[in-house]
């Protein structure tokens, strides 16, 4: 009766060999679990041998330990995918780990003189160990747990009874007969649930990554089963020493530890309390990283026209990255930082200004991230950072990313939400933030070289469409030139036909100056710099470019300046700047210009104002410096300002506009001194 069960198991594992045989599935699993079906044969053998007596415990032990070693490693091959050798699986951390005790179970009775009881709880933790390793597989098996259900029923329900049956061993020092003869009984009932697996599964292996879920799980379930033995061994005491009274406490005490058991499993708090736990103990990373970065390749994946909503596309990925909800975006011109986006945020004062300017000087030197709270209180982390501790408090930004392009500072951005929701910047938010900046940063400056390559195209263009211009100047100039040949034989009116020759004359003077302007936006000629006075630099604009433009430009000196430039490119800038301020006033109209020195230390101001009819601030954010979009028809080209303004801020320094409609433009050139 005892023996009948394994001997059941014996054949059926026997026609489970022979079916695996017909079984097309290559790979170490399908290997694994041959000599895993070969063993439970022998392990059945084994059983058999003991229950007529030819066989002593210790050789039943042996087999289980064999047993126990196989199922394991067949276990582990199943949860890592690819791997074609054995060599390959053992060397894998989780492999040995978990094969550990099965091969001191085999081991150690050849070593030393031990009791059955430690090799009865050394079997019991083996099973614990398979029960945790089927959890990690059936949550991690995704779309194909229906597949790898019966093989996760099987070896569950075994490990599960021998969890059962080894733990009372245990306790009790002997194996239960009841619990041992019917184990060959379960286990033959079981094997159709593995045969099914093995009819189901299409190929062995799934990609196991081991995440803070499965480790919350795997944890309550290793609880779970330390809890279980913890309330037998107290209910075996109270039977040991109870009397006859044992019997009904230890019903109750059973009943009343599962209850509480299912409570404390079901329980939302507690769960979280062990995942914060097992976060903080046996996790150094605090977010993610697959699941973020697939978030943000996500986000940047989506296609942008327009350079404003890729700026503000990356800087929302820099908040979503660790969960704020306001910050600013900022670019470097020259030492002058822009801002290009703004989420949530107000402008910046002249405080934070200043900080960032300081902050600037520290980060063009330095890669590193700042954190403005830690700044404020461990200043000696930023080692040759020069600051004003005392104005750091008046800061509402918290944290300062740079943004380097071939280790040049392209700009940063400054990130900061409300004081309870605000994160340490450690070592691991560092590291992460940095990756993020590498992946934001590629997107920006990928699309900013884009539009860099449109421009460049459209320039090529206009170089093409100048050829054409330039042929039907040199056909005027012609024209010109026949008049002049033939005026002097019809005079009337001296001192009217001699006016008009003066005006023909700078007519054509014009014309030339036009063509040599087109030409050398064909051919670029080298720059030639030279200290200038600027004041006398812009009369000479007035009186040889503007002077028969109404209203006649009025030049006010604030101060004698010379700066080192190029005199014709800044004619040219000059020249646009007062012509566009001309045509957009008024005859009776007023335009000024001011030379002289600015406010801000180490730039020369020059300032041209219009009472005209001004810009609106869309216009002027959108439409003043974008190339080839012109309000003047056919009769502009559209590049006199965005020539202006990338020159000013070639020679490192900037071009401001401030208008109203109605009531006129001033447009300010800043030119650094040094």
């Amino acid at each position: 009766m005892f023996a009948a069960g394994y001997a059941l198991t014996l054949a059926g594992n026997l026609l489970l060999l022979l079916l695996l045989f017909t079984v097309k599935k290559p790979g170490l699993a399908k290997r694994l679990l041959l000599l895993a079906v070969v063993v439970n044969m022998l392990w059945a053998l084994a059983n058999l041998g003991f229950a007529v007596e030819l066989l002593k415990p210790h050789w039943m032990m042996q087999a289980e330990g064999l047993r126990g070693l196989l199922w394991l490693l067949f276990t582990c091959s199943v949860l890592k995918q690819d791997l074609v050798r054995l060599r390959e699986l053992m060397l894998q951390p989780v492999t040995m780990m978990v094969i550990v005790l099965p091969a001191v179970a085999i081991a150690l009775p050849w070593l030393l003189a031990i009791e059955l009881k430690w090799l009865f709880l050394l079997h019991t933790v083996i099973a614990l160990v398979v029960l945790i390793l089927l959890e990690t597989l059936y949550r991690q098996s995704g779309e194909q747990r229906w597949h790898y259900k019966p093989l996760v029923i099987y070896l569950g329900a075994t490990s599960l009874y021998d969890f059962v049956m080894f733990a009372d061993a245990t306790m009790v020092n002997q194996m239960d007969p009841l619990y041992w003869s019917a184990r060959g009984y379960i286990y033959a009932l079981l094997l159709p649930a593995l045969v099914v697996g093995i009819r189901r599964i299409k190929h062995w292996g799934i990609e196991i990554f081991i995440s803070r879920d499965v480790v919350l799980h795997s944890t309550l379930l290793l609880a779970a089963g330390g809890y279980l033995f913890v309330m037998a061994v107290a209910g075996y005491a109270i039977r040991y020493f109870g009397g006859d009274w044992s019997g009904p406490v230890q019903l109750v005490l059973l009943f009343l530890s599962l209850t509480l058991l299912a409570v404390l499993l079901l329980s939302n708090s507690f769960r979280a309390r062990v995942k914060v736990f097992i976060t903080k103990h046996f996790f150094a990373n605090q977010y993610d990283y697959r699941e973020e970065w697939l978030k943000l390749s996500k986000t940047l994946n989506a296609s942008e026209k327009s350079l404003p909503k890729v700026f503000e596309k990356g800087l929302r990925c820099f908040l979503q990255a660790i969960n704020y909800d306001r910050g600013l975006l900022l670019k470097c011109k020259g030492q002058q930082l822009d801002v290009i986006s703004a989420t949530g945020s107000q402008p910046l004062t002249e405080v934070e200004k200043e900080v960032l300017q300081q902050l600037q000087m520290f980060l063009r030197q330095k890669h590193w991230l700042v954190d403005i709270e830690e700044l404020r209180y461990k200043p000696f982390l930023y080692e040759g950072l020069k600051i004003n501790h005392a104005i750091l408090n008046q800061c509402r930004f918290q944290l300062v990313v740079p943004i380097y392009q071939d280790e040049q500072l392209w700009g940063m951005a400054l990130m900061h939400t409300s004081q309870t929701d605000r994160i340490r910047l450690d070592w691991e938010l560092r590291d992460y933030l940095s990756a993020v900046t590498a992946q934001v940063a590629n997107y920006l400056f990928h699309y900013e070289a884009a539009q860099e390559l449109a421009e460049n195209a459209q320039f090529a263009a206009f170089n093409r469409m100048s050829a054409f211009v330039l042929h039907d100047l040199k056909n005027v100039l012609a024209q010109i030139d026949l008049i002049l040949c033939n005026a002097e034989q019809h005079k009337d009116n001296p001192e009217f036909i001699e006016d008009t020759f003066e005006t023909l004359q700078h007519t054509k003077t014009r014309m030339d100056r036009m063509l040599r302007q087109l030409t050398e936006k064909k051919e670029s000629q080298p720059s030639t710099t030279k200290t200038t006075d600027l004041l006398q630099l812009t009369d000479k604009v007035i009186q040889q470019r503007c002077h028969q433009y109404q209203p006649a430009p009025v030049v006010q000196k604030l101060a004698d300046i010379s700066l080192p430039v190029d005199e014709e490119k800044l004619c040219n800038v000059l020249y646009h700047l007062i012509s566009n301020a001309q045509q957009a006033t008024a005859d009776d109209g007023m335009v000024t210009v001011r030379v002289g020195m600015a406010q801000e230390p180490g730039f020369a101001l020059i300032e041209i104002e219009d009472n005209g009819c001004g810009m609106s601030a869309d216009f002027i954010a959108n439409r003043l410096f974008k190339p080839f979009d012109t309000t003047k028809g056919n009769a502009g080209m559209g590049i006199g300002a965005y020539d202006a303004k990338n020159y000013i801020e070639k020679i490192g320094g900037r071009l401001e506009v401030s208008s109203t409609e109605g009531q006129g433009a001033t447009f300010s050139l800043f030119l650094p001194i040094a």
